[in-house]
């Protein structure tokens, strides 16, 4: 079952974030899929909710690639570390594009249940992503 797990988060990844091919969501994710992201607290439940919050990054970030540096699954639990590169062409959060390129690390656990991506649990770096763009100052 864990690789069975791993496997969907992976086309997850490939196939919607780095394929961007948003209609495999649908295949992907419960009709009840959650997203937690504490940077984006009201984020509203479904596929089409996903596929909205994968559209607006990609937006932002048109070249957006993400990288899964590791992969772990036990259970009905799935971790994902991962780093993303892309260059701010377009608006993020209100914000006018810089056209810088950025960096981002973050992690994530997916819950599955009944071989659908149930739950996802963000962390992301923020305040990273936010300096990399020139709007926090760099320490």
């Amino acid at each position: 079952m864990s690789e069975a797990n791993k496997h969907l988060v992976r086309r997850l990844m490939e196939e919607a974030w780095n394929g961007r091919n948003l209609e495999v969501i649908d295949e992907l994710c419960s009709a009840s899929f959650t997203m937690v992201d504490p940077s984006a607290p009201h984020l509203a439940a479904g596929p089409e909710a996903a596929k909205a919050y994968i559209a607006a990054m990609i937006a932002a970030f048109p070249d957006l690639q993400i990288t899964i540096q590791d992969l772990f699954a036990e259970g009905d639990r799935v971790s994902l570390r991962w780093s993303a590169e892309g260059t701010h062409l377009g608006e993020l959060h209100g914000m006018a594009p810089t056209h810088r390129r950025v960096c981002v690390s973050g992690q994530a656990i997916y819950r599955m249940a009944d071989g659908k991506i149930e739950d996802d649990w963000i962390i992301v770096d923020t305040y990273g992503m936010l300096q990399q763009l020139g709007v926090l100052p760099v320490n």
